[in-house]
């Protein structure tokens, strides 16, 4: 009796795995995480981790346009690795706070790119403090047969702070000084009057 059970519990776990689907690792599509000052330029990636063949991509990001300016969009280095491509930035809209149609293709009959790396850099301007989520939109992620490669995104977002006054923390350097100094003179009129 014991047997048999043992048998019906390996019929049982050996169908499911025969019936059900193995889930696939997904691609993930990432944009990343900052901080800068007020006046700043920064550079910020959209990467992808754990990809494979993938011949062609096309995103959105939409980004806060009280808080950045993003001034340019430059193809980043993961599939130029793999071959020949034709990059299209897409447009900017710095009143809406977009990013739209930003695309890059492989060229020829070649497999895709495989690995890790950085998709698109975005050059943003911090123009007000305050944090500015970076939020991926509309993205197709493609491989070498055109068929869609399943992903998942993960947004970012830029923290952008008030730099410190310099006319304010030389002040504060001018009076630790002057404190210093005056410290010392003290201790030296005083020997003065002992002598």
């Amino acid at each position: 009796m014991r047997k048999s059970r043992i048998v019906s519990v390996v019929v049982v776990l050996a169908a499911a795995l025969f019936f059900v689907p193995l889930l696939e690792a997904q691609a993930l599509i990432s944009a990343g995480t900052t901080s800068a000052f007020v006046d700043q330029e920064f550079t910020l990636p959209v990467s992808i981790a754990g990809a494979s063949d993938v011949y062609a991509f096309q995103f959105d990001l939409d980004f806060n346009p009280a808080i950045l300016q993003l001034l340019s969009i430059s193809e980043g280095s993961f599939l130029p690795v793999a071959g020949s491509t034709i990059f299209v930035p897409g447009a900017i809209d710095n009143i809406a706070g977009t990013a739209t149609s930003t695309a890059d293709s492989l060229v020829g009959n070649i497999p895709g790119a495989t690995g890790n790396g950085d998709l698109v850099d975005f050059t943003f301007l911090a123009i007000n403090p305050g944090t500015s989520s970076l939020v991926l939109s509309n993205g197709i992620l493609l491989d070498s047969s055109f068929n869609e490669i399943p992903f998942t995104t993960v947004d970012g977002s830029a923290l952008v702070y008030t730099p410190e006054s310099p006319w304010l923390s030389g002040t504060g350097c001018l009076a630790v000084m002057g404190m210093f100094l005056a410290k010392r003179w003290h201790r030296a009129g005083r020997r003065a009057v002992k002598t």
